[in-house]
């Protein structure tokens, strides 16, 4: 089973950016569909980003698209969420998540394996 530990987040003021890192173990991770979501106080869990197995296709949330960019290194067990342009409204903790699901971005509930989150946190 893969093991997800993030790491990368912190306090920043709006415009700044963070490059987020989730660490996988376990020799299965290039079959993987990463995600990265995000969760504000109050609220629900939401969808920021993710990417198939190989790297080369990608989904994002519309509240992101442009300013995030999420990327993968199989070789380092690694995803990124390089953060820029950075808003208020982006405080949240950020989780990555593991899912079996290919070919299409899957749902929040289809992804198995998640990390314990870092917080992002953007002042104005």
């Amino acid at each position: 089973q893969v093991q997800l530990v993030e790491s990368g987040g912190g306090l920043v003021q709006a415009g700044a950016s963070l490059r987020l890192s989730c660490a996988a173990s376990g020799r299965t991770f290039n079959t993987y569909t990463m995600g990265w979501f995000r969760q504000a106080p109050g609220k629900e869990r939401e969808f920021a980003a993710a990417i198939n197995w190989s790297g080369v296709t990608t989904y994002y949330a519309d509240s992101v698209k442009g300013r995030f960019t999420i990327s993968r290194d199989n070789a380092k067990n690694t995803v990124y969420l390089q953060m820029t342009s950075l808003k208020p409204e982006d405080t949240a903790v950020y989780y990555c998540a593991a899912s079996l699901v290919g070919g299409r971005n899957p749902a929040l509930t289809e992804y198995h394996r998640w990390g314990q989150g870092t917080q992002v946190t953007v002042s104005s």
